[in-house]
């Protein structure tokens, strides 16, 4: 008999077509998250959403994704990976039908939820999947470059493919374009990915804690969003709020009691919190320039939904570069050297770009801008995962992807709540304010620290 390291038992090639299937997931996921951002004002004609509804349409998914990304990433190491990315894809592939078939505001908006589930599933599922796959150094570094330049693509690419399909096609097809794309996925899984080994003895789910880590963080990115539009002291904004705060503190009570808690204790260090720190503020800077920008071309500069897509063609570009060569980058230089250059970069470029934002400035002016904040944004995009995995042992990676996830979408509410009151004063005052967040964000890289690896759980295989 020999030895053999969990899914390392594959040859290079299947490993290659894993990571191919996982990176193609992981933008499909992406893709959604501003895939509808230029398609609103059609949606809202013909759906007869109001101006204070219309909204939902993208907080909808945001809500349902980040309230279920602990879970799903904690599923995905008891129930099989596999298991749960397969389901997820096929949520994605359903809930997307509908909501291109939707002839209703309240269909629309539930197939958005729904979609926003599927991504929860998926989302930390092929992280964990691509870390588990790869052994922790160079060869893991450019495999979350790969996934990572697919998922940083997705969020800038849905801005292009949004506003080209919405052109061409009409507004249903920013959802159609998911349903075949995350059904092929969904085939692809079945022989690329290997089965699920059997749920070890001992381990079993903490359904208590997972309730009050998934109606908790719901609850309380549903008040961030919601925050904004009703206003902070309503009861619809104040009362989710409080309650998905009472649910967070009696997590904590919960997971202290339980004999396998939803967030094992020992996963808890320091690289991990600094990572979901880094995810947080990640996707409150970075993540909240493209929905300013889209704003900023449509209703400033004036451009209909196929030009604001293709401004977008540049920072898609820069975005996929630099996310696919930051885990070289940081197997030569450090996660924490590459971490805070490629911060420095960004904030500079978010500087430059809220400075060159005003009623008349050509495109060109807003290139410098463009390029630098899209490198920043890239590279910190693979970065920071990468600091969530380093250190983690295989069984935990699911709940450690789910966890900076999680960090990453409640970030990204809490920072879009912040910077739409600053953009009250104009949108490059809250271009600049992101500015500043980048350049807090170096104090959180700053804390991260080189973690030992821990060795890989071997597999007893029979052979030889």
């Amino acid at each position: 008999m020999t030895l053999v390291r969990g899914p390392a038992m594959t040859g290079p090639g299947r490993r290659r077509g894993a990571l191919a299937l996982l990176a193609f997931a992981m933008l499909i996921v992406s893709l959604d998250q501003y895939i509808v951002v230029v398609a609103l004002p059609d949606i809202r004609r013909d759906l007869g959403f109001s101006a204070q509804t219309l909204q939902a349409v993208v907080t909808a998914y945001a809500v349902a994704s980040s309230g279920f990304l602990l879970l799903g990433g904690r599923a995905a190491d008891l129930l099989g990976r596999r298991r749960v990315l397969v389901t997820g894809l096929a949520l994605y592939a359903a809930s997307a039908l509908a909501g291109g078939l939707a002839r209703s505001p309240e269909v629309l908006l539930s197939a958005r939820a729904v979609q926003g589930l599927g991504g929860a599933l998926v989302f930390p599922t092929t992280l964990a999947l691509v870390n588990v796959t790869f052994p922790e150094g160079r060869a893991r570094n450019r495999a979350l470059g790969v996934w990572g330049g697919a998922g940083a693509a997705g969020l800038v690419l849905g801005v292009l493919l949004g506003g080209v399909l919405t052109r061409a096609f009409g507004w249903p097809a920013v959802f159609l374009v998911n349903a075949p794309l995350a059904a092929a996925a969904l085939v692809l899984a079945l022989p690329l990915l290997p089965a699920d080994a059997r749920r070890a003895e001992g381990r079993s789910f903490d359904l208590l804690g997972a309730l009050s880590a998934t109606g908790g963080s719901t609850l309380l990115v549903f008040a961030l969003v919601k925050g904004p539009e009703s206003g902070w002291t309503k009861p619809v904004v104040l009362g989710p709020a409080l309650s998905g705060l009472v649910l967070l503190a009696a997590l904590v009570v919960i997971e202290r009691r339980a004999a396998d808690p939803l967030v094992p204790p020992g996963l808890l260090r320091r690289n991990v919190v600094v990572a979901v720190g880094l995810a947080a503020m990640f996707a409150a800077t970075f993540g909240s320039v493209l929905y300013f920008l889209s704003i900023y071309f449509q209703d400033v500069r004036g451009y209909d939904s196929l030009r604001t897509g293709l401004a977008f063609l540049v920072p898609t570009a820069v975005v996929v570069t630099g996310s696919t060569v930051a885990g070289q980058v940081v197997t030569r230089f450090g996660l924490r050297r590459t971490l805070v250059a490629a911060l420095v970069v960004g904030a500079a470029g978010a500087a430059a770009l809220g400075l060159a934002m005003t009623g008349d400035s050509s495109y060109a002016a807003l290139l410098p801008g463009l390029v630098a904040i899209s490198i920043g944004d890239g590279v910190v995009f693979t970065a920071m995962f990468i600091a969530a995995a380093t250190g983690v042992s295989d069984r935990e990676q699911g709940i450690a992807s789910g966890l900076a996830s999680t960090g990453s979408g409640i970030g990204a509410a809490l920072g879009l709540a912040v910077l739409v009151l600053v953009a009250q004063h104009g949108i490059r005052a809250a271009v600049l304010t992101v500015a500043a967040g980048i350049v807090l964000t170096m104090l959180v890289a700053g804390a991260l620290r080189p973690a030992p690896a821990e060795p890989r759980s071997p597999i007893l295989v029979r052979g030889c």
